[in-house]
């Protein structure tokens, strides 16, 4: 892993040297030359595919959230997928959407998911809450503006929510409360609405040229609180797409559903965006990229 997290750093820096190089240069002769990113023809690959996006609690098991992510035209479509979603799983049976992971991992997810949606899911990319904080951390933190007053205390899981609304910069255990926090009337869905706000800030400042050049590191960082199936450049494609086009948010639409006294969400799956089906990719060995570090 070592040598794997090494090669990927070295690689990385010497794919960005030359354009990093270039700009140090102009910027050293008073030129102004947009800085010209290495990443931008990799983020052209990933159009019309759909990838899936898993994010995982501390622990790391269960999905607080799950996103499906397509790109295409200049916009980024994220449909969000409740966590409480009742699904039959033709595995697994009667669940709620998200213990899907911890059951059967990434492909279990993709497969029910590209089922109920009617079209096939590419990619996966799952991140674990603290990795999220790690990135946002070194890059300074993101600067999201809070809606309202969160405040919750849980001593049996180490987790203190204490914030003011407002415009502000997040980090550390701040950041990982406003995603975490649904402990207020919208529940589920007002913690899914912030934490498109997050995902949003995160990626744009990750495409910001002084934070490019610093990907690989970045990725470094994260470890293994970041698995994907997406080579490093792809990756690199992915965040410069997501930060340059215009991202559009929803959820699937749906009600409240109790069975036997427990809570669900009934999920209408066709109110999902519909777009037209991706053409057949070249088969892939299965785990190529399967782990980055």
């Amino acid at each position: 892993m070592l040598l794997l997290a090494m090669a990927l750093g070295l690689g990385g820096g010497l794919v960005l040297s030359r354009p990093l190089a270039h700009l140090v240069t102009q910027r050293a002769h008073g030129e102004a030359t947009p800085f010209r990113n290495p990443f931008a023809a990799w983020s052209a690959g990933l159009g019309r595919q759909d990838l899936l996006l898993l994010g995982t609690d501390v622990g790391g098991g269960n999905t607080d959230v799950m996103a499906v992510l397509h790109i295409e035209d200049g916009v980024t479509r994220i449909t969000q997928i409740p966590r409480d979603t009742y699904i039959e799983a033709e595995t697994y049976g009667p669940i709620k959407i998200n213990s899907l992971y911890s059951l059967g991992g990434a492909d279990a997810v993709k497969r029910e998911v590209a089922h109920r949606l009617g079209r096939p899911i590419q990619h996966h990319l799952v991140v674990n809450l603290s990795g999220i904080r790690r990135m946002a951390d070194l890059l300074g933190g993101i600067e999201v503006d809070i809606p309202k007053r969160m405040y919750y205390i849980d001593n049996s899981q180490g987790l203190r929510i204490d914030l003011q609304p407002g415009r502000q910069t997040l980090r550390g255990p701040d950041l990982e409360g406003f995603l975490r926090f649904r402990h207020d009337e919208t529940g589920d869905l007002g913690r899914m609405e912030r934490q498109q706000l997050a995902l949003k800030a995160l990626f744009q400042k990750l495409n910001q040229p002084q934070n490019l050049v610093r990907l690989p590191a970045l990725l470094v960082a994260a470890g293994h609180d970041l698995r994907t199936d997406l080579g490093p450049m792809e990756l690199g494609g992915l965040i410069t797409a997501m930060g340059s086009t215009q991202l559009e948010t929803q959820r699937l639409d749906g009600r409240p559903l109790d069975i036997d006294g427990i809570s669900y969400w009934d999920a209408d799956w066709d109110s999902a965006d519909t777009v037209a089906p991706s053409e057949p990719q070249a088969s892939q060995p299965e785990q190529r990229y399967r782990f980055l570090f």
